[in-house]
């Protein structure tokens, strides 16, 4: 019999999973998907979480220690940054063009907006004091916060991604500094570790249908009641038609283009990550696999092991744009004046710079969309407006994240030639 495939199990686990969900809540049993089946699910995305910040130190220390040669690193690192910034700013771009043609706040009407408003004000506020500290920080801070005091504090902290990152790029120019047969030890001993961790990350990956299902089940049990949802339909499905143009249109015209690759074998590839980004809502969870994906695509160890840590810390593509179209939404609905270009300029702005220090984890957009409604004197209490649908748009958004990444690291590889992947 025919063994299947890891992204059919999970999306097998998904729908039942959600099924179950729905059955469950029909029965007036959400406690029992509570108390006795999300907690498998928790559990599944703190062993992912849990082997993360492992797997980019180890990873990331063999690869840039493999390149030999400091000139590759600022090759590699130019065109990364380069290639993340430009697709985080087309994604602001689309969803602000998509927000003022489909004008989603405009459907919005007063009853529902009163109910949204009363029902998540809590949400809002809490979302709210969590950024107020960011907004009255100077230009200058993201840099100050990427420079780790203390690095063994920073290893204990998935928030703190970018800090591991700056120490552990430090060390692998510091291998390729010294004598090689000083070196060699003590990449011996990471090339050792980073086979044991994707050995854990192989045994974590046989749990992920059961993780999948009980996160699947328990956020059916969860959501809100459907009766306000209505109101928030035109804006879910602009972002969603956001999500999918950057996703289904724009990632495979950069493949084609920029790598000479065949977008229906790259998503065949990357499909376990995918899936498992919209299950965990968190790139920084789903991480070991998208680097097992990419690497069984053709990108080269050296390559992903730098490309695709980063990118879960600075690329948000599908957070960014998320944040274009509902800061446009809040202000259609409650502003009785649309946005001038010069304010919605300083979304595209704001937007691409907060996402760079967006926390890979589910719902960190909606801490940094405070600081994009601050930024455009939009009311911040019409954050509550969109927390009813958050959670389904932010597993939506967190797979366009994924995505980026994985199509940046295939860009990246073909233009330092370490792509072996064959054209058809």
């Amino acid at each position: 019999m025919k063994k299947i495939a890891l992204h059919w199990k999970i999306l097998i686990a998904m729908a039942l999973g959600l099924a179950f969900g729905i059955l469950m809540k029909n029965l007036s049993l959400t406690a029992v998907v509570i108390d006795w089946i999300k907690p498998f699910g928790t559990i599944f995305i703190n062993l992912l979480k849990m082997i993360a910040v492992p797997l980019i130190v180890v990873s990331l220390i063999v690869g840039l220690s493999d390149l030999k040669d400091i000139s590759k690193i600022s090759k590699l690192g130019g065109r990364t940054v380069l290639f993340y910034l430009c697709s985080t700013m087309v994604a602001v771009i689309i969803g602000l063009g998509l927000a003022n043609s489909i004008q989603p706040g405009s459907y919005i009407n007063n009853e529902s907006r009163l109910s949204l408003l009363a029902h998540y004000s809590t949400d809002a506020n809490q979302k709210i004091a969590m950024a107020s500290s960011a907004k009255t920080n100077g230009p200058l801070q993201p840099l100050i916060d990427s420079v780790p005091d203390n690095f063994f504090a920073a290893l204990s902290d998935n928030g703190s991604m970018l800090k591991v990152i700056l120490f552990v790029i430090l060390i692998g120019i510091g291998l390729i500094l010294i004598e090689e047969e000083k070196a060699k030890p003590v990449i011996d001993f990471f090339k050792g570790l980073n086979a044991v961790i994707m050995k854990i990350i192989d045994l974590i990956m046989l749990f992920s249908p059961y993780g999948v299902f009980a996160l699947m089940a328990a956020l059916m049990v969860e959501i809100p009641d459907f009766s306000t949802l209505g109101a928030l339909g035109i804006y879910g499905l602009t972002v969603l038609l956001g999500l999918a143009f950057m996703t289904f249109i724009f990632y495979p015209l950069l493949l084609m283009v920029f790598a000479r690759v065949s977008p229906l074998k790259f998503f065949k590839a990357i499909a376990p990550a995918q899936l498992l980004a919209f299950s965990t809502s968190s790139s920084a969870a789903t991480l070991p696999v998208t680097m097992e994906c990419v690497t069984d695509l053709g990108v080269d160890d050296e390559v992903s092991s730098f490309v695709l840590p980063l990118g879960a810390t600075v690329n948000m593509d599908g957070t960014s744009l998320y944040q274009a179209v509902a800061a446009l939404f809040i202000a259609q609905a409650m502003l009785p004046y649309p946005l001038d270009f010069h304010t919605q300029l300083m979304i595209v702005v704001t937007a691409t710079l907060a996402s760079i220090g967006s926390a890979a984890v589910p719902s960190a957009g909606i801490v940094m969309l405070v600081i994009v409604l601050g930024q455009a004197g939009i009311p911040e209490a019409g954050l509550a407006l969109i927390f009813a649908i958050d959670r389904p748009l932010d597993m939506c958004r967190t797979v366009v994240n994924v995505t980026s990444d994985a199509t940046i690291a295939t860009i990246v590889a073909k233009s330092v030639d370490k792509l072996h992947f064959s054209k058809d």
